[in-house]
C-alpha cells in the first residue's frame, strides 16, 4: 500500500486539514473541556515602556496550559520579572479553568528557575542538543 503514497511539502489548506483530522480524532475520544485554543500572550514593558519580557503560552482544550515561550531581556533577568510573568499567565490559565501547566526547556535555559517556581520535571531527552538535554515539566494549578 505504501508503493503508491506520495509525500510533499504542505499547503496552508493542508494544513488546516491535518490539524482538523487530528483534532476530530481527539474530541471523538476525549470530549472538549474549552475552546480548542485560547491563547495567553502577554508582553512585559519597564516604566518607559520598553518591551523587556513576555509570554507566549496557550489552553489547549482539556484545560492545560501550555507555555511555549517565556522570554525576559538579558538585563533584566534574576529580578523576578520571569516569576512574575510566569505567575501571571498561571493565574490567568486557572480563573479559565486551567488544571495544569506543561512547557519544555534546555537545561542551559531555564531548568532551576521552573524548578523554583513549583514546576517538576516529568522527563527529558539526554545529549540534545549534544552535551545538553531538552527537560519537560509540569505543575499542577488546581491544588
Amino acid at each position: 500500500m505504501t508503493d503508491k503514497i506520495t509525500i510533499v511539502p504542505c499547503g496552508r489548506e493542508s494544513i488546516s486539514k491535518i490539524v482538523d483530522g487530528i483534532n476530530q480524532y481527539n474530541l471523538d475520544r476525549v470530549p472538549a473541556l474549552s475552546d480548542i485554543w485560547t491563547p495567553l500572550e502577554y508582553i512585559a514593558k519597564n516604566e518607559n515602556g520598553e518591551e523587556i519580557g513576555g509570554v507566549l503560552a496557550g489552553i489547549g482544550y482539556w484545560n492545560g496550559l501550555e507555555i511555549n515561550i517565556i522570554w525576559v531581556k538579558d538585563e533584566y533577568r534574576k529580578k523576578g520579572i520571569g516569576s512574575h510573568i510566569l505567575k501571571y499567565v498561571e493565574d490567568i490559565a486557572k480563573a479559565k479553568g486551567a488544571t495544569v501547566a506543561m512547557l519544555d526547556t534546555f537545561d542551559f535555559q531555564a531548568e532551576e528557575f521552573y524548578l523554583r517556581n513549583g514546576y517538576i520535571s516529568i522527563g527529558e531527552i539526554q545529549n540534545f542538543p549534544k552535551g545538553h538535554k531538552r527537560i519537560y515539566f509540569s505543575k499542577r494549578l488546581d491544588l
